[in-house]
């Protein structure tokens, strides 16, 4: 007992925590945090291939049930404990598996998200030419298969297009990715992409190097500027021809679809994801709120923000995939089944068709990097935060922090050289799908709740939040949520897609080889592992006395109450 408190008491920052200096700084920076390339890029992937307009019952459903929850509980809980994801599960040792668990995901997030801030980075570079290279075929990647749409339209019948090849697809798959045959082909560094990545983390490395007061203030900028050029996106998007088709199919539900478990999966990942949750980000952008806040407020009005710019979204890329679709002569469902870069082809495609193209490009692949460089902001914040709270004396030096923060950019660099190159695609999609989404953080959202709810005391926490937010709501709902519905479901939804699951695909056609979908699983359980792993060892060897009190012992808070006989009671 006596090395586990001094454990503890070294974990004890030596300095007051820093706190927002404005209020708007919270939402901006939450804002910016959660509000990203899955807004843009993964929900109307995600609507497109889970039948259109049928995707959007369960994500509503998840978001009133599971994401707009979980976003409060972490908020709170790095309000009312004035720690980040380190320390903060303090407030039930038996669960403190989470602080590494919610770290390694982060970590993953950060390595793949900075890839696709690189392919946005390629792009802008190459919308600086004088004719855009995605619109136009005879280029040293194109096959006499590409088509370029818009031109020379009068050539082709809607019957012999069907077996062409956009030059917005060819210039993705061919130019930029170099994709290979499959995951075993991992081919060699596509050096555009390495050079555009070392761009990316020297960017995030000098805008996160002076902390939480520099950062809070760009995202002033950047949180803003990528809505409105979404919005001018959006304008010149409805007016194309075949528009209609294509935001009727994504608002016209498939019900026949909401049969397929993987359609409910993908609906909880996705807000999960879209919100940042069970990552760290929001537990440690709420560390820095004052206990006498109102976040209750703002995290209502920054959920409604977050799903709305990903309809906003959604309307936008399928605008432009109903005039695709069109041109084509064929069903939309069979237009740009690309994934992940399907925002790397219809976004592209719908840029061609505006007046000063390059001015266009050039803007709206540099909103995209803005968008991602937000949330890797809060992601890299959140890492930084986790290892200073608890090991504040290595930073004690100057210029420590700084080379930390430096080796954890290079270590990430490194990991994500992988994903550069011509089979790297296929591993960004493992790390897509398996490491920061899906069964990892449908299971870290159901410990979260029952870390609080049930063991820490769902009566008791909930008097803790009415006391911080200075109210006590009139209908409940967070505290039945994290009492029954949200675990609940995480859970049901967690052991049915391991009833139903399918073995990972890549742009619906290539199936990966058995030992890729091992590695799969191995990357997927590297963070969950840690909570049960944990629990274990707190309760068997380092608990002691009758099993009642080691019990008593590991679900006791470890934490200081600063407000104690202060909480408003029911």
């Amino acid at each position: 007992m006596t090395e586990n408190k001094m454990i503890r008491e070294a974990a004890v920052p030596t300095q007051p925590r820093e706190k927002w200096k404005k209020n708007i700084d919270f939402g901006f920076s939450i804002a910016g945090g959660f509000v990203g390339l899955g807004n843009v890029w993964r929900f109307p992937y995600l609507c497109y291939k889970n039948g259109g307009g049928a995707f959007l019952i369960p994500y509503i459903i998840f978001v009133a049930v599971g994401a707009l929850p979980v976003f409060f509980l972490e908020v709170t809980l790095g309000q009312y404990t004035n720690k980040g994801s380190s320390l903060a599960y303090e407030i039930v040792p038996l669960f403190k598996g989470l602080s590494l668990a919610v770290n390694i995901i982060n970590y993953y997030f950060n390595v793949y998200y900075a890839v696709i801030l690189a392919w946005a980075l390629r792009y802008f570079f190459a919308s600086m030419s004088a004719e855009l290279p995605w619109s136009t075929c005879g280029n040293s990647w194109n096959t006499e298969q590409c088509f370029a749409f818009g031109r020379n339209n009068s050539n082709f019948t809607f019957g012999n297009l069907s077996g062409k090849i956009s030059s917005v697809r060819e210039y993705w798959e061919r130019g930029i990715l170099g994709k290979s045959e499959g995951i075993s082909d991992i081919g060699t560094l596509r050096w555009e992409l390495v050079l555009c990545l070392i761009l990316t983390w020297v960017v995030l490395y000098f805008c996160i190097w002076k902390g939480i007061a520099w950062t809070s203030k760009v995202v002033y900028f950047t949180a803003t500027f990528p809505l409105i050029m979404l919005l001018i996106l959006l304008i010149r998007g409805v007016t194309l021809q075949g528009a209609g088709h294509g935001i009727l199919f994504y608002l016209r539900p498939d019900l026949e679809r909401l049969k397929d478990a993987q359609v409910w999966l993908d609906a909880a990942a996705q807000v999960f994801f879209s919100y940042a949750l069970c990552k760290g980000m929001m537990i440690t952008m709420g560390s820095y709120n004052s206990y006498r806040y109102n976040s209750y407020r703002d995290c209502i009005v920054l959920s409604v923000l977050n799903s709305g710019i990903s309809f906003v979204s959604g309307f936008a890329i399928f605008s432009v995939l109903g005039f695709m679709a069109q041109e084509q002569g064929i069903d939309i469902k069979h237009v740009a089944e690309s994934g992940p870069g399907l925002a790397f082809i219809a976004y592209p495609k719908a840029l061609t068709l505006m007046p000063l193209p390059q001015f266009w490009g050039c803007l709206f692949f540099l909103m995209l990097f803005m968008l991602g460089m937000d949330s890797e902001f809060v992601g890299l914040e959140t890492l930084m935060a986790a290892f200073v709270d608890y090991r504040p004396h290595w930073f004690k030096k100057r210029h420590s922090k700084e080379i930390f923060l430096a080796f954890l950019c290079f270590t990430q660099f490194l990991i994500g050289l992988s994903m550069v190159t011509n089979g790297g695609v296929y591993v960004l999609n493992i790390f897509d799908n398996y490491s920061s989404a899906g069964w990892s953080l449908l299971f870290l959202a159901a410990c979260q709740c029952v870390a609080v709810a049930w063991i820490h005391g769902i009566n008791k926490y909930w008097n803790i939040v009415c006391d911080m937010i200075g109210f006590r709501p009139r209908v409940p709902w967070f505290k039945w949520c994290w009492t029954l519905f949200t675990p609940l479901s995480s859970m049901v939804l967690f052991v049915t897609s391991l009833v139903y699951y399918k073995p990972l695909t890549y742009d619906k056609t290539y199936v990966y080889p058995a030992w890729a979908v091992v590695v799969c699983w191995l990357i997927a359980m590297s963070s969950m592992i840690w909570i049960p792993l944990y629990a274990a060892y707190r309760y068997f060897v380092v608990a002691k006395g009758t099993l009642y009190e080691r019990w008593v012992e590991v679900t006791t808070s470890e934490l200081k109450d600063k407000h104690p006989g202060k909480y408003l009671m029911t």
